[in-house]
């Protein structure tokens, strides 16, 4: 399996720290964001990577290198300006091949996530070995998560395990998800693609599933935050 971290945007509420310092790079507990997600996906066997780069990708291709330092492989899908999420994952589409691949933010916190429990989760056969047809496989699996402060409404609900637009209780996407690569063939290389509208219409056709992931995990979005991760372990407040 292959990895994609998102990491070309520019993380305008993340100024003035992010005018030279791409937001991935922000270090928290004294680790960059995106290494944190390189380590632990290297630690899971998953070792070739994908990163899409827009805004001071050079400083990222600089500081990471080809990936030899973590154990991995390192590729750069890189963008004149950010594409999106789904913009980005169809212009890297030749470097992450045929097979589903695991998709993580660069700019999420999660240092206890497990990737080990990613290869799995889509699933080609029912459980008497009879393939799905096509057109009733999942072609992703995402993680939730519980509602944080600046989300309060979530994203989408879940029954038994398959995604819902609607109903309640809804929780929040944790901006990490495993997909099918054709899921984006209606996306052109370098087009503009935000990635929500595509899994919505999915979860209409009933093809999402997914699953709440309850560990430490936190969208770093403001300095403030920044700070209070960093803070000394009395000093941090609730997520």
């Amino acid at each position: 399996m292959k990895a994609m971290i998102f990491a070309a945007g520019r993380g305008e509420r993340m100024r003035p720290l992010t005018d030279t310092c791409p937001k991935p790079l922000l270090k928290v507990r004294g680790r960059p964001l995106i290494v944190w997600h390189i380590v632990n996906l290297v630690r899971a066997g998953i070792t070739e990577i994908v990163i899409n780069t827009a805004h001071l990708g050079d400083v990222i291709e600089r500081t990471l290198g080809d990936g030899s330092q973590f154990g991995a492989r390192l590729l750069y899908s890189r963008e004149e300006s950010a594409l999106e999420t789904a913009g980005g994952v169809a212009t890297a589409r030749h470097l992450l091949g045929e097979e589903p691949f695991v998709a993580v933010s660069g700019d999420i916190y999660c240092p206890y996530f497990d990737f080990e429990q990613v290869k799995d989760v889509l699933k080609d056969e029912d459980m008497w070995g009879q393939p799905y047809p096509a057109d009733q496989r999942d072609v992703c699996w995402l993680y939730l998560v519980p509602n944080p402060d600046f989300h309060p409404e979530g994203d989408f609900g879940m029954t038994m395990y398959t995604l819902t637009n609607d109903g309640a209780p809804k929780w929040t996407f944790g901006n990490i998800g495993i997909y099918r690569p054709d899921m984006f063939d209606g996306i052109a290389p370098g087009r503009h693609a935000k990635l929500g509208p595509l899994i919505r219409s999915f979860i209409e056709r009933k093809q999402v599933g997914g699953e709440v992931y309850e560990g430490e995990w936190h969208n770093v979005g403001t300095v403030e935050q920044l700070d209070r991760l960093n803070a000394p372990p009395a000093a941090r407040g609730a997520r």
